[in-house]
């Protein structure tokens, strides 16, 4: 009972960043893209947004998200400086369901196939939670186009988030969903709304399966990296610390020279209501990506 109970809580917080969206749309905070369409790719057609003008930077959500309930407050900022591009991953959002096998590398090869459906050669990538470690596999499987790398409350590896949030992901059931503001954000654009319990079904077996996509390869990372994580957001920070040591940080820049790639634990902020701190993340990402 007391396990169903963290679950469930954890189920909550995620559905507070659907809340969120949606009290930005209506408050008329939500920008209009100036393109969207779907990319055939890899047996699927992927959706995508376009926003702005002048360096691309595509933006991955997290899991059960859309474009507007992860990157609804960030995206009317972003544009105004940057050509932003959101793509809805596979089942996700407007993205028909399918039964291809989901995998880090599919998904990944998707947002490639993406940019050579845009004639986009390289671009900054921003993942949050599931869209960052989909940026990971980006970043390790396509680097010449990758510029800049945001992670944001994401790991590489399952082993990366503390036991509790594991342990919560596995119990996770398709009735949780069951009258939410995931569901209504589902219903509101997905293509067939009959597919809403296959989709559930089919992310959550997948968010069960261990995954680790290797040291050796985050190390071989040559576009710098922002890590964005909340102190209290579900992440092991001796591992954080441990993938950032790999990025080559973690040194005494006074002593040596300061790495390219940057490091930003924000206080008091859990897995959700990180995301809500859209200064605080327009910051850093400005910073870092000009």
């Amino acid at each position: 009972m007391k396990n169903l109970f963290k679950t469930r809580h954890l189920l909550k917080s995620i559905l507070l960043i659907a809340i969120m969206a949606i009290a930005s749309q209506s408050s008329g905070q939500q920008a209009k893209p100036s393109s969207s369409g779907y990319a055939p790719v890899n047996g699927i057609k992927v959706y995508y947004e376009v926003y702005g003008e002048g360096r691309p930077i595509i933006l991955l959500h997290g899991a059960f998200m859309t474009i507007n309930t992860n990157w609804g407050q960030l995206i009317p900022e972003l544009s105004k400086t940057r050509k932003v591009i959101a793509i809805e991953l596979q089942g996700h959002g407007h993205t028909p369901y399918s039964d291809r096998d989901l995998s880090h590398a599919a998904l990944a090869r998707d947002v490639e196939g993406v940019m050579d459906y845009l004639k986009i050669d390289s671009a900054d990538v921003a993942g949050f939670s599931f869209g960052g470690a989909i940026a990971y596999q980006f970043a390790i499987q396509s680097p010449k186009r990758l510029r800049n790398l945001v992670i944001i409350s994401a790991t590489y590896k399952s082993t990366g988030w503390l036991p509790v949030v594991g342990d919560a992901f596995k119990k996770m059931k398709p009735e949780f969903f069951a009258n939410t503001p995931m569901k209504t954000a589902y219903d509101a654009v997905a293509p067939d709304k009959t597919k809403w319990t296959k989709f559930l079904e089919q992310m959550i077996a997948y968010a069960a399966v261990p995954f680790n996509l290797g040291e050796a390869n985050i190390s071989k990372i040559t576009a710098p990296v922002l890590i964005i994580s909340g102190d209290n957001d579900g992440l092991d920070k001796i591992e954080l610390i441990k993938t950032y040591q790999l990025l080559g940080g973690a040194v005494s820049a006074d002593l040596g020279t300061m790495p390219k790639s940057q490091l930003a634990i924000v206080p008091s902020q859990g897995h959700v209501s990180l995301m809500m701190q859209t200064t605080t993340i327009l910051n850093y990402l400005n910073n870092f990506l000009k």
